[in-house]
């Protein structure tokens, strides 16, 4: 298949849109992603924000993309995801700048960011990286919004998946990311990815980096405890305690928004009866950022909160 062929009638996304993305400018564009067939992307280099078994010692290999099949309207990459920041790239210049990160900066893995709305070159990117003997762990770091056909496309191009399960409550799903159907469509995602590559194999310790599994991610927000909850619940009845899950509370304000809670972080009160579910079902492999202590307000620079129009976003 020519590697444009999947953007004629784009169906990469649960959103089915439908629309030729093989156009010359953005503006003729009604896709949700914002994007057209050429690649995008806002940063490459070294990652040192993931779970210890995916960051290593040496750091994760960051490919980060613009734009973005969900647009949560919190989003700490704002920056990327909603107003497009980022710069077109071909195939081969991308190649030589992972190839570079790759012998310089020796990272562990390769973690493609966002990326499904970009899956064809991703795809054609991991063929040469191994038809060039650089065949390190390929990470899909994605929002759990998947489509299950669109996993089966990537499952031999995918080491390891990290797919967020953002939401347990529909509408909040349809006020924040507009995608009522997130749940389900989610479950059945991650469902696929465990099929694919089972559990995570590296042990909650971080003493050895990982190589092939599942990893789901749960970031807690201000002011909807019960939506966490009910996700946990709902991630242990569907595949159990055995799940690796990262317990996230790095939520920052990005951007002002229409519902107040979303405009403070998470209390400690509230991550403490999230952890606490957690602990009580009685998961085994628990990645935990617990919050951030200090002063109130808390500073507006963070690790978490990177700034894209920097030669290193997470420099803070």
């Amino acid at each position: 298949m020519n590697l444009l062929d999947p953007y004629k009638n784009c169906r990469l996304c649960p959103r089915n849109c439908g629309v030729n993305r093989l156009v010359s400018s953005k503006t003729d564009l009604s896709g949700f992603c914002g994007e057209t067939c050429q690649l995008r992307v806002a940063y490459v280099g070294p990652h040192f924000g993931e779970e210890p078994p995916i960051t290593g010692s040496k750091g994760s290999g960051g490919v980060f993309f613009s734009g973005c099949s969900l647009k949560c309207s919190y989003c700490q990459n704002h920056q990327i995801s909603h107003h497009g920041l980022g710069m077109i790239m071909s195939l081969e210049k991308l190649f030589e700048k992972v190839e570079q990160m790759i012998l310089k900066d020796r990272v562990h893995n390769i973690n493609f960011v966002t990326p499904d709305h970009f899956f064809p070159h991703v795809f054609d990117l991991v063929t040469l990286l191994r038809e060039k003997g650089l065949d390190l762990p390929m990470v899909y770091n994605l929002s759990g919004y998947q489509s299950v056909e669109t996993l089966k496309a990537a499952a031999d191009y995918a080491s390891i998946y990290l797919p967020d399960f953002k939401y347990s409550d529909s509408s909040l799903a349809g006020r924040l990311s507009k995608c009522e159907d997130y749940p389900g469509v989610a479950l059945a995602a991650i469902a696929e990815m465990i099929m694919q590559k089972g559990f995570l194999d590296a042990g909650h310790s971080g003493s050895c980096t990982a190589k092939r599994g599942v990893l789901v991610r749960h970031l807690i927000l201000p002011g909807k405890v019960e939506n966490s909850i009910n996700a946990l619940t709902s991630l242990f009845v569907e595949f159990g305690k055995g799940l690796p899950l990262s317990l996230m509370s790095q939520y920052h304000p990005a951007v002002y928004q229409k519902d107040e809670d979303l405009n403070r972080f998470v209390s400690e009160e509230e991550f403490d009866r999230v952890y606490s579910h957690a602990i009580g079902l009685g998961f085994e492999h628990l990645f935990v950022q617990f919050p951030e202590k200090g002063p109130w307000p808390r500073p507006r620079k963070s690790s978490f909160f990177p700034d894209f129009r920097q030669p290193d976003p997470f420099s803070s």
